[in-house]
């Protein structure tokens, strides 16, 4: 199931990128003194208790500005507030309560989201909070007081954003119908590709690059068989945008990712495979979901019999960091391949939630323990007590250390590749969590 989306709204200048990055845990947006240095929407993970989101960092709003730039922040703002479940309204106690605020406040009032006022750089209460109580007159609730700066008033803040996760949203369905999100760079075929599968034209389909700016759900039926295909926007370097509304498109493919069980990245054969794509694909890796990469338009490469391996390795090598991913070559104009497209799904599907038994994992632990030693610091070598699945979408594994700092990468990835060796698990990433355990035997 997809994660509950909050956004970050507010005027420039009123602390927006200083809140997302406390919240998000690192410095992700620029920070600056200056309104208008957030022109791009920036999205990261954030958990609260036991609920996880997507974070949403917009430019401010500025509701009547003629200025190009600033009219386009709030358009992409208004695009943040289409697609947010939760909006967090941040304010600032400094600047009092301003016109700006209650054009905010009316725009909000009209998107029918929740809503929660934050009122920021709140360092002191006993000085400010009189300036707080200012802000009930916006009409939209009671106002929270915090300091981004200082990380204050956060728990507050958070614990009122949860309480309008749905609990519908946030429980897994067992028996639900299989989400395949399809991304890709704009104008690789991916709009082609449902129509093929659908056998109409479902989706709009255009050679202009950047038609699809919405996820669009389809049913397909295959075999007796459902599956909702999600198109997604085309996501292109930054350099190469145009439209400021092609930058949104990104919070949408996030968040269609998200929703999906399988993401199919569409590569473009003809212009090969590029860092974009490797971009692209890492959302999807990021985020633990089964992963097919289709080569499309395979039927416009001139070839001869070395073409594919020179492409595959090509693929391999850009995209080294996630080999377990499914490689195919497919022409959507033709439907080349596409039956095959449905199996390499389903097979995704079933790693994606295959469960392997405790004392078959320890089996394959005690055995790579003896062909190669677990490494060692100052005298002192890592000992692995035990290894059990706790997970799956991704399938994920604890792993119990005598010291975890001695657990390097390149040790895990030793494990990972002979728990593969003998279970596959092939289009699925596997998650691996590494936890102390002192004075066992």
């Amino acid at each position: 199931m997809s994660k509950p989306i909050v956004a970050i709204v507010g005027r420039p200048n009123v602390g927006k990128s200083t809140l997302f990055n406390v919240l998000a845990g690192e410095n992700i947006s620029i920070v600056k003194d200056t309104p208008g240095v957030t022109r791009d929407r920036i999205y990261a993970d954030a958990s609260w208790l036991n609920y996880n989101f997507t974070l949403i960092d917009t430019g401010g709003i500025e509701p009547e500005s003629k200025d190009v730039i600033l009219a386009q922040m709030r358009d992409q703002a208004q695009i943040a507030i289409d697609t947010a479940d939760v909006i967090v309204f941040l304010t600032d106690v400094r600047q009092g309560l301003v016109d700006s605020d209650s054009k905010v406040a009316d725009m909000l009032r009209r998107s029918g989201k929740p809503v929660v006022l934050a009122v920021n750089k709140v360092d002191n209460f006993e000085k400010f909070m009189p300036d707080v109580y200012e802000f009930y007159n916006l009409g939209i609730g009671d106002p929270i007081p915090v300091s981004a700066s200082g990380k204050l008033g956060l728990g507050d803040l958070l614990d009122e954003v949860v309480k309008f996760f749905s609990v519908d949203e946030l429980e897994e369905e067992e028996n639900e119908i299989p989400h395949i999100a399809i991304v890709g760079k704009p104008n690789v075929g991916k709009s082609s590709l449902i129509n093929k599968l659908l056998g109409q034209n479902r989706v709009i389909v255009s050679n202009v690059a950047g038609t699809t700016r919405d996820a669009i759900d389809t049913n397909v039926m295959w075999n007796g068989k459902e599956y909702v295909f999600i198109d997604t926007a085309g996501l292109r370097r930054k350099n190469k945008i145009k439209e400021e509304l092609e930058r949104y498109s990104i919070i949408r493919t996030v968040t269609a990712v998200e929703r999906a069980d399988v993401v199919i990245v569409v590569i473009d054969a003809v212009e090969g495979i590029t860092e974009q794509d490797a971009k692209i694909a890492g959302i999807a890796h990021e985020r633990g979901k089964g992963i097919i990469i289709a080569v499309n338009k395979w039927d416009a490469v001139e070839k001869d019999d070395k073409t594919i391996y020179k492409y595959t390795n090509k693929v391999r090598e850009t995209l080294a960091y996630m080999p377990y991913a499914e490689l195919m070559f497919i022409s959507a104009q033709t439907g080349q391949r596409l039956p095959k497209l449905f199996d390499t799904i389903d097979m995704v599907l079933e790693n994606q939630t295959l469960r392997v038994q405790t004392g078959v994992l320890n089996e394959i632990m005690t055995e790579a323990v003896a062909m190669q030693q677990p490494p060692s610091d100052k005298g002192k070598r890592l000992k692995l007590f035990y290894i059990t699945q706790v997970a799956v979408k991704p399938p994920t594994f604890v792993i119990f250390v005598n010291d975890k700092e001695l657990m390097h990468f390149s040790y895990t990835r030793y494990l990972e590749n002979k728990i593969r060796d003998a279970f596959g698990f092939r289009g699925t990433s596997l998650k691996f969590i590494i936890r102390e355990r002192k004075g066992e035997k």
